[in-house]
């Protein structure tokens, strides 16, 4: 395993990090004790942080860590999400009084004394304009409860925007082959800021792992399924705001990128890390399968400049057009 900072916090964490939305809820059955068993695995590989929110299984997957990384909370850092388990757009949602309980219910799941980076979970951009919030987090930070906070953004002005403030340690963005605007000028300031950079989505809902076909159906409690066009939440969160059908026939013509390489997906994973921004990737998992399949990306060659170039080509020739909403 190879370690990166993460920004100024003092953290080193995993390249490959994971994410626990899939665990929790909202991509098909879940299997608790398969997840137990793929969260030790990782861990034993020499994972050291993974990404949570309140929200994930209604606290569920914070439960599933706290059993995971039990005696190992000094080895093991967490980062956990809040807000979206109120009305995001109501400035009473980010008081010091609503945050503060958002905290001490994700501590208590968690079973930790200190949460090591509480993020907020895509909130409005007025909010963040607004920026009280900051200030409540800035509290209690200084009471020990959280060691560092940032953001999880949808969009690239979003994440400018957060980068104004000075104590915002880390970014959590949506990064992948098809969604490469943060490259322009985003990543590019947050390394000039020492603010570090988290990836979600970076196999782009799947897409990237090239294994789906047009025809293929989703289990209807997977936001795959009911989230395709932004119905219960930002559209980018899912299939990178393409669409399905569209967005399997651009990853089609990205099957090249496994040549040399073990497959469409640690390729992909591979090129996430070949940006010298990336504090990590945090791919979801449901089983060690999948866990050991992201960890391959380590072992991946990096990309040629002629590859590279051919990849950027692609996102602006073909892809960029395509998606949908704000990013």
């Amino acid at each position: 395993m190879n370690y990166r900072d993460l920004g100024k916090t003092g953290i080193k964490v995993s390249e490959v990090s994971f994410g626990t939305w899939a665990i929790g809820g909202a991509w098909g059955k879940t299997n608790d004790e398969e997840a137990l068993k793929s969260l030790d695995r990782a861990i034993g590989e020499g994972v050291n942080f993974f990404d949570t929110a309140d929200v994930y299984g209604d606290g569920h997957s914070e439960e599933l860590l706290a059993k995971a990384t039990k005696g190992k909370e000094d080895e093991i850092a967490v980062a956990t999400k809040f807000c979206r388990a109120g009305d995001i757009f109501s400035k009473e949602n980010y008081s010091e009084e609503t945050v503060r309980n958002y905290c001490e219910s994700s501590l208590k799941r968690l079973n930790r004394e200190a949460i090591d980076l509480y993020q907020i979970h895509c909130p409005p951009l007025e909010i963040l304009q607004d920026g009280a919030v900051f200030e409540v987090l800035d509290k209690l930070k200084q009471e020990g409860k959280i060691r560092h906070y940032g953001v999880s953004v949808e969009t690239v002005e979003e994440g400018l925007l957060c980068l104004q403030n000075p104590n915002v340690s880390a970014l959590q963005v949506i990064f992948n082959m098809f969604r490469q605007k943060p490259l322009e000028e985003l990543l590019p300031k947050a390394k000039q800021q020492n603010v570090g950079i988290l990836v979600r989505l970076p196999l782009a809902s799947g897409l990237l792992t090239g294994k789906f076909t047009k025809d293929h159906v989703f289990e209807q409690d997977d936001h795959r399924s009911f989230n395709e066009n932004g119905e219960a939440f930002n559209v980018g969160e899912t299939f990178a705001g393409l669409g399905f059908a569209k967005g399997v026939e651009l990853s089609e013509q990205l099957k090249w990128i496994a040549e040399g390489r073990t497959s469409m997906a640690t390729a992909a994973l591979r090129w996430i890390l070949d940006q010298e921004e990336i504090s990590c990737i945090i791919p979801g998992f449901k089983n060690e399968k999948q866990v050991m399949q992201n960890l391959q990306a380590l072992n991946e060659k990096p990309f040629t400049k002629e590859e590279l170039e051919a990849i950027e080509k692609f996102y602006h020739d073909e892809v960029k057009s395509s998606i949908r909403g704000p990013y």
